[in-house]
């Protein structure tokens, strides 16, 4: 079943290998040693052969059955992502309103859009906006965020006008397409397209990245570029992988055997997907400053890859190799590449003469520095990066939506973007109770709830079955997590943790993929799991659609709205 490439990971030593001395004394704690796998498999693993056996169940010759057992990788996933597009799409407009912080990143995007930099606007612009005017100046508005997100925004502007549904419309097209990259990611993840689905499946029915598919804020668009930077490392890893096991010689039985010179000494060639990476990294440090952690965090994740590539190609010293080999090569690929991305997405600041401290150098006594080589134009936007840094480190000032980063995974702590209520009788609600509106960001309970017990998991398979998957997707929560905690007395709201989610929909199919069973159990352990997986899975779709209506905005009773108040800190 598709349990295997979960269950099983593929070990980084020779199959020959005794257990190192760390090894032996973790056995009793559950570690397992390396399988017999050969080479070749344990450096790239194969794709299963997709069954045909459902199609011909339904009717269908073999030859098409095969054909579409074939396509099932591309198809599953694009029909969840058309799932998850239908429920981000359907009443994108509404609340028609400015909700939450879109009063601040929809009218930059507009700004952007018009005059290439963030301008000031009127204290009633919402109103105004609303009622189909753009009542915005050419002052410029100081703003402390990095202008890439704003652009994505601008783009469903451009499109619809400056509406709900223009400045959501971006937004809700990059969630929908980040539920197909992770089915795609899970898919090379798990080696297998169901639990791939499954993934993407679990993050369509996420209520915080539903809610924040339907919301112009930035932080969704950072969780999409952080995912795409994660799948491109991804292809990247099996492809020099491939180049690598081409590299080593054969055995007179056709089986490939480790060779200490090649593994030592290969170089990997042009690595196309990881510059992919670096651009996908420099533009989501171009739309937020965090970005930069995960960058950090990505950049040695894929050296530490190379090195134990190297390793089960049979490299005496695999960390020097990599050090010597591909540390650079990947330095190159990720940082220059991704300051140059950062550069880029600043244009509509440089290339126009209003923006914010845009000639801050050229001022009486502020150019007068001994870095008076570099251009104007640099040194006042480095100025303004300054200014802005300092902006947020010393951001403490209290908010009733705030939470600690300690809270995220239990998802105590939501944000409401959207609440009105009325009384019986008044427009037209007709419930006793009162009828309430609400759009709340809240994860759906259950997947976060879930996800809680999925990487404790991930830690002990990584840590006691060498399951590099595990170290993958902990890697990636840790890199988006973990930093806030260095910021415990800033301002920070739970919406941030969406950048989590893609992750943790990875750790709970990596769960459910353990509860199919390991490959060779008995026909009673499989349908126990399959049954007990189905059963986790109906009941994260359930709760999710029990929340929908505060997901969205609907109308509802008010006492409906208290009993999916689950918590006294949701409200």
């Amino acid at each position: 079943m598709t349990s295997q490439t979960v269950t099983d990971a593929p070990h980084e030593q020779d199959p020959g290998q005794q257990p190192a001395a760390w090894g032996q004394r973790l056995r009793r704690f559950g570690y397992v040693p390396p399988g017999s796998a050969g080479v070749r498999e344990r450096l790239v693993p194969p794709f299963p052969e997709p069954g045909s056996r459902l199609w011909q169940y339904f009717g269908f010759a073999p030859a098409a059955a095969a054909r579409l057992a074939r396509w099932t990788g591309w198809g599953g996933p694009l029909l969840v992502a058309v799932l998850a597009g239908a429920l981000r799409f359907v009443n994108l407009g509404s609340p028609d309103a400015v909700i939450f912080d879109e009063t601040y990143y929809a009218k930059d995007a507009w700004s952007l859009l018009q005059r290439g930099y963030e301008t000031e606007w009127p204290d009633d612009a919402n109103d105004l906006i609303m009622a189909g005017q753009t009542p915005f100046d050419d002052a410029a508005s100081y703003v402390v965020h990095p202008p890439g997100g704003k652009w994505v925004i601008a783009v469903g502007e451009w499109l619809f006008g400056l509406t709900p549904f223009g400045w959501r419309f971006m937004v809700a097209l990059l969630g929908t397409l980040s539920v197909l990259m992770v089915c795609r990611v899970g898919r090379r993840l798990f080696r297998s397209t169901v639990l791939g689905c499954v993934a993407g499946l679990l993050l369509a029915v996420d209520g915080l990245h539903f809610v924040m598919s339907r919301t112009a804020l930035l932080d969704l668009v950072l969780m999409f570029w952080l995912l795409a930077a994660f799948g491109c490392l991804l292809v990247d890893r099996d492809r020099a992988r491939a180049r690598l096991a081409a590299a080593l010689p054969a055995g007179s039985d056709g089986l490939l055997r480790p060779d200490a010179a090649v593994a030592g000494r290969l170089g990997l060639g042009a690595r196309p997907w990881r510059i992919a990476a670096g651009v996908c990294l420099g533009l989501a440090c171009a739309t937020k400053w965090n970005g930069l952690y995960v960058l950090a965090a990505f950049g040695i994740l894929t050296v530490l890859w190379d090195a134990a590539a190297r390793r089960t190609a049979g490299a005496k010293r695999p960390r020097h190799a990599a050090l010597r080999r591909d540390a650079l090569p990947a330095f190159v690929s990720l940082v220059p590449v991704a300051l140059g991305v950062y550069l880029v997405s600043w244009t509509g600041w440089f290339a126009t003469s209003g923006g914010y401290y845009r000639d801050w150098a050229n001022r009486p006594g502020a150019g007068e520095s001994d870095y008076s080589f570099v251009p104007a134009a640099l040194r006042s936007w480095w100025h303004y990066t300054t200014e802005v840094y300092q902006f947020h480190v010393g951001l403490t000032s209290e908010h009733t939506y705030e939470s600690n980063p300690w809270s995220w995974l239990a998802a105590t702590r939501p944000v409401t973007y959207f609440y009105r209520s009325e009384e019986r009788g008044e427009g037209d609600c007709r419930h006793a109770s009162g009828c309430a509106r609400e759009v709340l960001a809240l994860g759906t309970p259950l997947l976060w709830w879930t996800a809680c017990f999925a990487l404790a998991y991930l830690v002990y398979r990584w840590l006691l079955r060498r399951d590099w998957r595990a170290g993958a997707v902990l890697c990636a929560v840790a890199a988006g997590y973990l930093p806030w905690f260095v910021y415990q007395e800033r301002t920070i709201f739970y919406f941030y943790a969406v950048v989590l989610t893609p992750f943790l929909c990875l750790a709970v199919t990596m769960l459910i993929g353990a509860l199919l069973g390991p490959p060779g159990c008995s026909e009673r352990r499989r349908v126990m799991g399959i049954v007990a997986s189905g059963v986790l899975v109906l009941l994260i779709a359930w709760n999710f659609i029990y929340f929908y209506p505060i997901y969205t905005g609907t109308e509802i009773p008010v006492d409906g709205w208290r009993s999916r108040m689950w918590l006294d800190t949701w409200v």
